[in-house]
Formats: structure tokens, sequence, C-alpha cells
């Protein structure tokens, strides 16, 4: 049997899709019931009250920031439906959505990363310790 190019496309896009589901199911209807490092925070560290105003004070400007991030990458995944609808193909719109989306993503991976740093820096020594054991925690089991 031989595809024809269009055939070949329209397989890739399914395939694209399917992995996409796969992704968003995988996030969304088997995510574990870790707490969130908020929740672990605010839990597992006996906080003082300025430790707290400080961390919330982080935690308020990181979420913004996230928003922002998020919305860019929705807006990212606009463009790529747009371009896949129009170009049928790997084609310059594709790719610039493709690394539109990537920019945003990376660059949330750094915010996250900054933010953790952030508000590691409020914490007593004692509490850097269960802080650090609790983020090494959580980045080992999303990898299970």
């Amino acid at each position: 049997m031989k595809l024809s190019w269009p055939g070949l496309i329209v397989t890739a896009l399914v395939a694209f899709a399917a992995g996409l589901g796969g992704v968003w199911l995988g996030m969304h209807a088997f995510q574990r019931n870790t707490p969130s490092l908020h929740d672990l925070v605010h839990e597992r560290l006996d906080l003082t009250a300025e430790q707290a105003r400080r961390i919330e004070g982080i935690e308020a400007e990181f979420a913004t920031r996230r928003q922002a991030l998020e919305l860019e990458m929705r807006a990212a995944n606009a463009d790529l439906a747009e371009a896949i609808r129009t170009e049928h193909g790997y084609g310059a719109g594709v790719i610039a959505a493709t690394e539109r989306f990537h920019r945003a993503m990376r660059e949330l991976q750094s915010e996250t990363i900054r933010h953790i740093f952030s508000m590691r820096e409020v914490l007593t020594p004692d509490q850097q310790r269960v802080f650090d054991s609790t983020v090494i925690e959580s980045l080992i089991a999303e990898e299970r």
C-alpha cells in the first residue's frame, strides 16, 4: 500500500493529536494526589509569620508570571492550530508556532526554578534541608 503526501500529513497530525491527548490524560486523569510544593512548605516547615509573609509574596509574584507564560503557550498552540489548518505541512508557520511554544515553556521552567530558589532563601538552614528534600522527592516522583 502506497501512502500519498496528504495521507502522511493526516497520519502525522492524528498521531500528534493522540500524543497530546495522552499527555493531557496522564497529567489530569491519572495524576497522583501529591500535595503541591506550596502545601508542603506550609505544612512541613514551621514558618515564622515573617517567613510566611515573604513566601506568600514570592508565590503571588510567581503566580502572575506563570499565568502570563501559560497564556503565551495557549496562544502559541492556537497559532500552531491555524498554521496546520492553512499549511497542511511542516511549514514556516508551524515551525514559528512550535518555537514560540518552546520559548514560553523554557521560560516557565526557568521561572519555576528561580521561584523555588527565592523561597529557599527565606528559610533557615534546617528548613532548607527539608525543603531541598521535598523538591528533590517531587522531581523524582514526576519521573515515575
